[in-house]
């Protein structure tokens, strides 16, 4: 499959040859299709042999060979050289009492984003559009009465070298909540755009967001910490700058839930309430009420956007010059390995094109840095669809070039196994960022980077055909990797895989509950086949008769699967379990730790995070957090909610 677009195309996109029409797309209905498909305009055509039908390339073949095979032994490599500063190179014995373990007065404070990249020469958090700069120094301003620390994450404070007593401090609430300085923090708000629904929104930016600086720890890691919730910056537009303990607790549940899922994904210190309330119409519907203040500190090694990029490019100019620094800057510091890469690396690849053009990424680091942060936002959406989660939101302001989920707002796990899910109300009309689609809106929202990058004179518009195409290949290679452990199969089976999800499809059979129970199926074809489908019955509800039988014809031919692939019942058990969670973070969980919360109840939220950091465990006791959703789980706010925080 060939990705082909213009320079002159401000907006780039698939046609219905798409990844998704190769997958989920016929198990949606007509709606979404009908609404997202008509709007893209870059074309694709068939001439290459890239399909998510196929069996996985040829390893020996050019066109499968990826800048991973060059990468992932450079990646490990110290940073030394890169992005540490003088005063990283004094950590004295005194910080590293404890084991290593700090207080928030020793912490190891680095600012290369507000020293290396321009900023805005004003310091005011007054909404307005903010030129030829990529941050506003801004303080916190939310106001706090009393607050009070909800939940905190012991993995996190690990990362930072943060003593957990610290957690037990009285001042660690005003701390957080932005009321008390962090000593060597130095405030920001970053300046970003972005496609919202597919629609160019100019500048958004840090609205409620905070970045207090960079960490380093004794890894030499970089991490950034940001308050959300902390009050206005310039990017608030009409809005608060602030948030509220509903949509809090899951931002801190979620963050730190997918990490344990295995999944890349910026990560959750700490929740603290304000003490205050905040006024919010959760469904836009002219009821507005007083809920609850809070603020979630996030970590992450960057949060830099697509958006953080292309805000710059659209205006165009000396700007476009900043999209340059800013790109030696996410370089510099988060991808090394490809500053080091030299012509003895031989990464040149044809394009197939009909003039046999070479895309050399050794002889241009933008191209090399666009095609893995494409491969990355692929490897990220194969692993959220083999877990049935859905972003909800898939902006390209909400699209990390780590690679990482990022921005948990109304995201949902499936339940019923649905498609066409989408747990944004707001997407509602046209479905486009449903759990089916996330695949192709992953590449479009790479084609609108490219693009970017493009208008910036950074990369050719074949180097970003090839990145595209690199998207392409690694989601089917990841995605049929991921399907195969589910199943506990050695290989990927086209037939197989689609007919079982039609089945949970047409039977709405819960996704994570199935997969779960389906290491319980016995190799054994001798078994009758009135019997087949005992150990799934806990999952396969209220069927008659002709369902009964597709699912018996279905586990036949799994057993023949499972038979030829010569692995003892008990090994595959055990590799299946470890890959199939029997806890994902279900939103009737969260509303449940939410409204006791509310109620003033905080156990259940650090119950719930506990349960969550060992999803693929049994744990006896907490089997109620692996049951269906209720009956008022359904209702409004729940299995469905707005953007509204």
């Amino acid at each position: 499959m060939r990705f082909h677009f213009s320079p002159k195309t401000p907006l780039l996109s698939l046609s219905s040859s798409s990844i998704t029409s190769l997958c989920l797309r016929p198990f949606l209905p007509s709606a979404p299709k009908s609404h997202f498909y008509p709007s893209l305009a870059c074309h694709v055509s068939t001439g290459g042999n890239l399909r998510m039908d196929s069996t996985s390339p040829d390893p020996s073949s050019s066109s499968s060979v990826s800048v991973d095979s060059v990468a992932d032994g450079l990646k490990n490599q110290s940073l030394r050289e890169h992005d540490i500063s003088n005063n990283n190179n004094n950590m004295n014995n005194e910080n590293k009492k404890n084991n290593g373990k700090l207080s928030l007065e020793d912490l190891n404070w680095d600012h290369s984003f507000v020293r290396e990249l321009p900023g805005d020469p004003r310091n005011d958090s007054i909404p307005r559009q903010v030129f030829h700069a990529c941050y506003t120094k801004v303080l916190p301003s939310a106001e706090v009465e009393n607050p009070k620390l909800v939940a905190w994450s012991d993995s996190v404070a690990d990362l930072l070298d943060l003593d957990p007593k610290e957690f037990g401090r009285p001042d660690f609430p005003l701390k957080f909540s932005g009321a008390s300085p962090l000593a060597g923090a130095v405030p920001y708000a970053q300046c970003y755009g972005g496609h919202q629904f597919g629609t160019w929104a100019g500048q958004l930016g840090d609205g409620r967001a905070i970045t207090l600086g960079e960490i380093m720890n004794s890894k030499l890691e970089r991490w950034e910490l940001q308050l959300k919730g902390a009050g206005k910056t310039p990017y608030s537009r009409f809005a608060d700058g602030l948030a509220v303990l509903r949509s809090s607790i899951r931002e801190f549940l979620c963050s730190e839930a997918m990490h344990f899922l295995g999944i890349p994904t910026t990560r959750a210190l700490c929740l603290v309430t304000t003490g205050k309330f905040v006024t919010r119409d959760m469904f836009y519907d002219g009821n507005p009420k007083d809920e609850p203040g809070a603020v979630v500190c996030r970590v992450s090694q960057s949060f830099l956007r697509f958006g953080s990029y292309q805000i710059h490019a659209s205006r165009g100019g000396e700007d476009l010059g900043i999209v340059r620094s800013l790109a030696d800057y996410a370089i510099r510091h988060h991808f090394p390995h490809i500053e080091n890469m030299s012509k003895s690396e031989s990464l040149s690849f044809s394009t197939g094109d009909n003039d046999q053009s070479v895309v050399d990424l050794t002889s241009n680091k933008y191209a090399a840095w666009t095609v893995e942060i494409a491969e990355r936002t692929a490897s990220l959406v194969a692993r959220w669809q083999g877990v049935g989660f859905t972003h909800g939101v898939l902006n390209t302001d909400n699209m990390s070039i780590l690679g990482l989920t990022i921005d948990y707002g109304p995201f949902g796990f499936l339940d019923a196994f649905d498609p066409s899910y989408t747990p944004n109300v707001t997407d509602l009309p046209g479905r486009r960022y449903c759990f089916a689609n996330q695949p192709d809106i992953g590449l479009w929202n790479i084609a609108q980077f490219a693009s970017t990058l493009m208008t910036a004179n950074l990369i050719s518009d074949q180097e970003a055909n090839y990145a595209m195409e690199r998207y392409g290949t690694k989601f089917m290679d990841d995605y049929q990797a991921i399907l195969s452990q589910k199943l506990g199969l050695q290989k990927y089976n086209k037939q197989l895989v689609n007919k079982l999800l039609s089945n949970l499809a047409v039977d709405k059979v819960d996704y994570t509950n199935f997969f779960r129970a389906l290491s319980n199926i016995k190799a054994d074809p001798s078994i009758p086949g009135d019997e087949l489908l005992v150990p799934l019955k806990a999952v396969l509800l209220d069927m008659g008769k002709e369902r009964k039988e597709a699912w018996t014809s279905w586990v036949q031919t799994y057993i023949q699967e499972l038979v030829a692939s010569g692995v003892s019942d008990e090994e595959r058990k055990a590799s299946m379990n470890s890959v199939n969670p029997k806890y994902v973070l279900r939103n009737y969980l969260c509303q449940s730790a939410i409204d006791a919360a509310e109620m003033g109840d905080l156990e259940e939220v650090r119950r719930l995070l506990k349960v969550m950091e060992r999803p693929y465990d049994e744990q006896p006791g907490m089997e109620k957090y692996a049951h269906l959703p209720p009956a008022w789980a359904y209702r409004p706010g729940v299995c469905m909610l707005s953007c509204s925080s």
